[in-house]
């Protein structure tokens, strides 16, 4: 469905956001005509990606973003930034930090908040991880920055741990591990929510978050589209409640 027919049906709840993206201002006028109080644009840090995925060059693109982050700030609507490929790019292999660092600062300039950076494919480690959180934190404050792993070789846990230790406090996460990207084979959705909530409450850090509902949720949704949960959490924590209800 589009974002407009999802934003309509669903029942929003007071504290939370409800991003919608907006690649440029028609995609704006509808985010704000559906009623979102947040909207993101999406950079990326590969030519070749930014070619493929939104037809233009990394530099076109920001252009393009300019009076997206304008218009909606005058809107009074929080905005943003994404940045994609920033540890590996399905057709030019390593990302050099100083082009992620780069694009992650033109956006936090044009306005963007916080400044996600995604491992679109998934094929980071956890000191290239480290060593593109010290690049980007030199131009944009690290309290402004959100990590975005995938977890295609399981590294994504290894990697949020990685730069959680460097400072950042902010993470992106899918129930159930859900999603992909279409152009990269094999890739798998973003880091599991189950999983990182595991990992943070065995840290100590508080989130907030009811894991038993989360894992509930997970299972409940991939039952609905009939794929398996990508979490390892959800998974042991159904094992659990099986063997218990035997």
């Amino acid at each position: 469905a589009d974002a407009s027919d999802v934003m309509a049906r669903i029942l929003r709840k007071p504290g939370v956001t409800y991003p919608v993206l907006a690649p440029n201002l028609k995609g704006l006028e509808a985010a704000i005509e559906a009623g979102a109080t947040e909207v993101a644009v999406f950079g990326a840090a590969s030519e070749s990606f930014s070619q493929k995925n939104i037809n233009c060059s990394i530099a076109e693109s920001l252009d393009r973003f300019r009076p997206v982050v304008a218009a909606a700030r005058d809107a009074n609507i929080a905005v943003r930034g994404y940045v994609s490929c920033v540890l590996g790019c399905p057709y030019e292999g390593e990302i050099a930090p100083q082009k992620v660092t780069d694009v992650a600062k033109a956006l936090f300039d044009m306005g963007a908040y916080e400044i996600s950076l995604g491992d679109t494919i998934g094929t980071g480690t956890p000191g290239k991880a480290q060593a593109m959180i010290e690049a980007v934190a030199n131009q944009v404050a690290i309290e402004k920055l959100a990590a975005h792993f995938h977890d295609t070789y399981g590294q994504a846990l290894a990697n949020l741990l990685a730069v959680l230790q460097m400072g950042v406090a902010t993470i992106d996460s899918s129930v159930a591990g859900l999603g992909g990207c279409p152009y990269a084979k094999g890739a798998s959705g973003n880091v599991a929510t189950e999983d990182v909530v595991y990992m943070l409450n065995g840290l100590g850090i508080e989130t907030g978050v009811d894991l038993e509902k989360l894992a509930e949720t997970g299972s409940w949704i991939t039952g609905k589209i009939g794929r398996q949960s990508g979490s390892k959490a959800n998974l042991a924590l159904a094992t659990k409640r099986d063997t218990v209800g035997i």
